[in-house]
């Protein structure tokens, strides 16, 4: 009866982040770093540049949100340096969205800290399976 106590009230495992990336990308590296470093179990894969862009398309990735890697995780996609709070926030929430993303490489987003240079301004953006987007999250700085 003990043990059923302590795995009833045992925290349930963290979901797992599939990033797929360039295996020459060391920012993509950071942000896999930065979502481990917030609990979450994370597998990484290396893929050519074509596959990259297949996989983007298939997971319904619009071309304007693009960005250095894409990760699935919880039937989401997360496209580039999307800090782990929003991801934990979209995996609570469950919002009928395809995933979200942070276009470009902005400047102090996770993965994207540069010493010496000030962090840059930027949206988490929401984009559902017909490619329209929404802001999800703005970090101003």
């Amino acid at each position: 009866m003990a043990g059923f106590a302590f795995a009833s009230a045992q925290k349930p495992a963290a979901p797992v982040v599939e990033v797929y990336k360039s295996p020459t990308c060391g920012c993509c590296s950071k942000w896999v770093d930065h979502m481990a470093d917030a609990g979450f179990k994370v597998r990484v894969t290396d893929l050519a540049d074509h596959e990259l862009d297949q996989l983007k398309a298939k997971s319904g990735v619009p071309a304007q949100t693009q960005s250095c890697h894409t990760a699935i995780v919880g039937g989401y996609a997360i496209e580039g340096h999307v800090p782990a709070t929003e991801v934990k926030r979209l995996l609570d929430e469950k919002p009928a969205l395809a995933g979200i993303a942070v276009p470009g490489m902005p400047i102090g987003s996770p993965g994207m800290e540069v010493d010496g240079m000030k962090p840059s301004a930027y949206r988490v953006l929401g984009f559902d399976k017909a490619g329209a987007t929404r802001v999800f999250a703005t970090y101003d700085r």
